[in-house]
């Protein structure tokens, strides 16, 4: 597939995919910082929600992927993988934060690697996954960083993994505004 027949539903469906997943997040950590952090009940909620709302959109993902006859076998061990997450989290919190900090940093290493591999799968037939790459590479690396503080003495919480849920809002956003400006500025040209 070259990047002309990209160009048309599949890069369209990414601009949507990754605009939306931005969204999402962006919420997701407004939500975690403004009342997950206070509420136990609703930041259980939200930590069980994030990696549900990632098995979705992998399935997502995946299904229009094959639609354009990509390839998603990334996206689909993303989707197991989210799902053992979401159900992780909900036995970890039984257990306190330390554990589902430590579930979340393993979630995060293992769908960053998964997000990489599927960024360079993607990488001659769609824009923007330079960004994709960059984001599970240090969704990996911040998955090494959670484990580090799930192991420590400091009680963690909800505000410990918001920050990850950031950087993946604006790499999401970033990845979705160069899909949307990229293809105006060839015409320019």
């Amino acid at each position: 597939m070259t990047m002309n027949q990209m160009s048309g539903p599949a890069t369209g469906w990414l601009k949507t995919y990754y605009l939306s997943r931005a969204v999402v997040a962006a919420i997701w950590v407004a939500l975690a910082f403004s009342v997950g952090r206070y509420d136990p009940v609703i930041g259980a909620i939200l930590l069980i929600a994030y990696p549900l709302y990632d098995a979705v959109a992998n399935w997502l993902d995946a299904r229009a992927t094959t639609r354009t006859g990509g390839e998603v076998s990334a996206q689909k061990i993303n989707i197991a993988v989210s799902l053992i997450c979401a159900i992780a989290v909900t036995v970890a919190l039984g257990h306190g934060m330390h554990a589902v900090l430590g579930v979340f940093g393993v979630w995060a290493t293992l769908a960053g690697l998964l997000q990489l591999a599927a960024g360079v799968r993607r990488w001659r037939v769609a824009g923007a996954q330079w960004v994709m790459i960059l984001s599970g590479a240090q969704s990996a690396l911040a998955g090494g960083f959670m484990l580090s503080l799930a192991l420590g003495e400091k009680l963690p919480s909800i505000a410990d993994i918001a920050p990850y849920a950031a950087f993946g809002a604006f790499y999401f956003l970033v990845s979705g505004l160069w899909l949307l400006v990229r293809p105006q500025a060839r015409q320019a040209v």
